[in-house]
């Protein structure tokens, strides 16, 4: 069976779910594959819900706190959401915790900082407390995050994702076709079944 691919960043409220749902729904683990999604949205033109003041974001908010109170989730929005919470290095530590074989563990963990616990990934020290929790080193981390090698993989790996036509996220990847949003995970999980 074909592995999946899962690309996500850690803005996305719906990547929180998907995380904490994708093990269960697909019937083979993915691969977690972090991408730089504020890069992405610049160089297609897209303007994401989250960054569209109003009543239609407040409704996709609380859809969220919905979706996330039936999974037994807390979600608490991070003081500036989306704008001022955005970070690179996080993204950055994953790249770093996937080469120590913890990228799962990591991205679960940096997802209870930010949508779990309300906190700021936009410091050093909350991403380094995920790193603990997901049991990478921590001078590991906060030395890959500075690597020319860490950042040109995460340039590279947002374009790839482009590339491929990824324009929103999570989007799960199977053979080709794309599956974006948390309600298509049963959509991938039924390509996969089939293959």
């Amino acid at each position: 069976m074909a592995e999946p691919v899962c690309f996500y960043d850690f803005s996305s409220p719906y990547a929180y779910l998907t995380a904490h749902r994708i093990d269960d729904a697909l019937p083979v683990p993915p691969c977690w594959q972090p991408i730089l999604y504020g890069a992405l949205i610049r160089k297609i033109g897209k303007l994401p819900w989250s960054m569209r003041p109003g009543s239609a974001r407040d409704a996709q908010m609380r859809e969220c706190e919905e979706q996330a109170a039936g999974l037994g989730l807390p979600l608490r929005w991070p003081r500036g959401w989306p704008t001022e919470t955005y970070s690179v290095v996080v993204l950055r530590a994953a790249l770093v915790a996937a080469e120590l074989g913890l990228v799962r563990e990591f991205s679960l963990a940096a997802y209870r900082q930010s949508f779990g616990l309300g906190r700021d990934l936009t410091d050093i020290d909350v991403v380094l407390e995920a790193a603990d929790e997901a049991g990478a080193d921590r001078a590991a981390v906060r030395e890959g995050v500075e690597r020319a090698d860490v950042k040109e993989r995460l340039r590279r790996v947002t374009d790839d994702a482009r590339q491929l036509g990824v324009t929103g996220i999570p989007t799960v990847c199977v053979e080709g076709t794309l599956y974006w949003g948390n309600d298509r995970l049963t959509d991938a999980a039924a390509a996969l079944a089939d293959l």
